[in-house]
């Protein structure tokens, strides 16, 4: 059965996705696959859940829209079209720092319908924006090379290249440098090798 129901969803962001979004900011969520069934539309609020156990709020959002295409299966050339379409989630509070654990979220598929009331206690939980302030954000590293513009060509290699998977990113309070923490793939981590010891 497909068609249009207005109401709240949870979609299910995939783990190697959700990796990308924790790292990088995004004002905007696609997923593709998301067919069949009923169709989020226009303007319906979303949670965007992790699918563990209990399953977790990692942002909220809105549908910004949802298209369709046919597509084949390249792996049985012989088969029929098959249904895909892209939704695309517009964030309104994002959580990936702090994810809110669902436990009474049934989750049926990259998509699933949520009772309004359960949607509002989960946003609930999620609660409102923090207000925001200045940081300071630092990335050092020498870098060997005969001329200015040559040293600059060679950290955006290196920042291509290593990335926050290798790199430590370097973030304090504008108001207090001192307070600076190191953080390697958006999670605390410590850069003092005397304490490795």
């Amino acid at each position: 059965m497909s068609g249009r129901s207005v109401g709240a969803w949870a979609v299910v962001i995939p783990g190697e996705r959700y990796e990308t979004e924790r790292l990088f900011h995004h004002d905007t969520l696609e997923l593709t696959g998301r067919n069949g069934g009923l169709r989020p539309g226009p303007g319906d609020p979303v949670l965007v859940v992790r699918d563990e156990q209990p399953p977790l709020v990692v942002a909220l959002g809105r549908v910004a829209g949802t298209t369709g295409a046919v597509d084949r299966d390249p792996d049985d050339p012989q088969a029929g079209p098959v249904e895909t379409g892209v939704l695309a989630v517009t964030y309104t509070r994002q959580v990936f720092d702090a994810p809110v654990p669902a436990d009474r979220l049934t989750l049926d598929g990259p998509v699933t319908p949520v009772d309004p009331a359960l949607y509002r206690e989960l946003a609930g939980r999620v609660g409102p924006t923090p207000v925001r302030r200045d940081w300071l954000v630092s990335l050092h590293m020498p870098i060997e090379a005969a001329s200015s513009a040559e040293a600059v060509r060679v950290f955006w290699s290196y920042l291509q290249e290593l990335g926050p998977r290798e790199l430590p990113t370097f973030v304090s309070p504008a108001d207090d440098e001192l307070a600076m923490r190191a953080y390697v793939l958006g999670v605390e981590a410590n850069q003092d090798p005397e304490e490795d010891d």
